[in-house]
């Protein structure tokens, strides 16, 4: 099977339907890359191909111009085959959205949407530091830019950078070195000399995601490559429109991962008949609750993220903490969708032949990405007590 070309227009093809040709195609290779922990480097070229590296790149710029409804629809569709994979494409697809947004200087925006269209090129933040964690609980950078006359020479190291290996493009969160150090972000090419890529992922879920260590040794980008910069304490207020794309798109490649498990279970229940049974499991009145209950959670996540994306693009984005509790709800019920499966099945459920033993690591990684549960449950208690 081949994917659809890129070749075809925005004008007349539908990526949510795109997403449904690839899935079938991607399910295999996600379950071979993570067995050997490799990089989704197959699933992606087939994401490239298909022309999905511009989901989220305006028309105008040849993009498909996909809203966030779109995108999550097709990051939940891909991620129930191969939720490494799809984490990839919603950090691209969140950057893009956000470019189009942003005021940066006209010919490096340009230069990763065009690139992003005509060649595929993936890009994404390169933000979290061993000593700094994630830069969403506040402190300063270690990685510094300094300025020199043909630009800026950034150093610094970089961690959990997602997609690593199939970057052309870092957004690289870093300092400057004055003596009152501003903020931001600096557009550094993965192929820059002074990066390298150290191969440190390792990890119990999505294993082909290639989340590995960037290392910047005095790399040099020009001058307008600093696309960003702006005193600290103006980064403490998150983009509603960025953030609810964010919180969406993540929720939606878990629940994704749930609807995966959610399938896999349905089919084994219809299909496996024990003997002193002599009838399927699906006709126990008690596995017919326990599936029900399910069922409800994945309900909930569907009016949730389509309410969130629905809201978005109608240009009304969930207040910043609401955009928290509707990641966190989705993402705990997706979590608990696979627990309730692999518990139903029993011992055969956390077997690595079976499909659920590997759903189950990946939707566990949910917990781990910006906002996290307590940092949600935390602003919505200050909000809501008016502290």
């Amino acid at each position: 099977m081949t994917a659809p070309s890129r070749r075809l227009s925005p004008a007349n093809r539908d990526p949510v339907a795109v997403a449904r040709a690839l899935a079938p195609i991607l399910a295999p290779l996600a379950a071979a890359d993570d067995r050997e922990g490799r990089f989704a480097g197959q699933s992606l070229a087939a994401i490239r191909e298909a022309g999905l590296a511009a989901l989220t790149v305006p028309e105008a710029r040849g993009g498909l111009g996909a809203g966030l409804a779109v995108a999550s629809a097709v990051i939940g569709t891909l991620a129930e085959a191969d939720p490494a994979a799809s984490l990839v494409l919603a950090m691209q697809a969140v950057h893009h959205a956000s470019l189009a947004r942003a005021t940066w200087p006209e010919g490096v925006a340009a230069r990763l949407q065009q690139s992003a269209v005509r060649e595929g090129a993936f890009v994404n933040a390169l933000r979290v530091e061993p000593a700094l964690g994630s830069p969403a609980r506040g402190g300063l950078p270690e990685t510094v830019a300094r300025r020199v006359p043909e630009g800026w020479r950034i150093t610094g190291r970089k961690i959990y950078s997602t997609g690593a290996p199939i970057l052309a493009s870092g957004l690289v969160w870093a300092r400057t070195d004055e003596a009152e150090p501003r903020v931001g972000l600096v557009v550094v090419p993965m192929a820059a000399p002074g990066v390298r890529i150290e191969e440190t992922w390792d990890h119990l879920g999505l294993r082909a995601s290639g989340s590995h260590d960037v290392v910047l040794d005095r790399v040099l980008v020009p001058e307008d490559h600093a696309v960003d910069w702006r005193p600290p304490a103006a980064w403490a207020t998150p983009d509603p429109v960025t953030l609810a794309w964010n919180t969406t798109l993540l929720a939606s490649l878990y629940d994704g991962v749930a609807r995966a498990a959610q399938g896999w279970l349905r089919a084994h229940l219809t299909e496996r008949a024990p003997a002193n049974l002599g009838a399927p499991l699906a006709s126990l009145p008690r596995v017919q609750e326990a599936v029900g209950e399910s069922e409800r959670l994945l309900a909930v996540n569907r009016r949730l993220l389509r309410g969130a994306a629905a809201e978005t693009d109608a240009g009304s984005p969930p207040p910043v903490a609401e955009s928290g509790l509707i990641k966190l709800t989705v993402t705990e019920n997706a979590i608990q969708v696979v627990q309730g499966a692999v518990a139903l099945v029993g011992n055969p459920g956390l077997s690595r032949n079976n499909p659920l033993e590997r759903h189950l690591r990946d939707v566990l990684c949910a917990r781990i990405h910006t906002p996290q549960g307590d940092a949600v449950r935390l602003a919505a208690g200050r909000a809501a007590l008016g502290a």
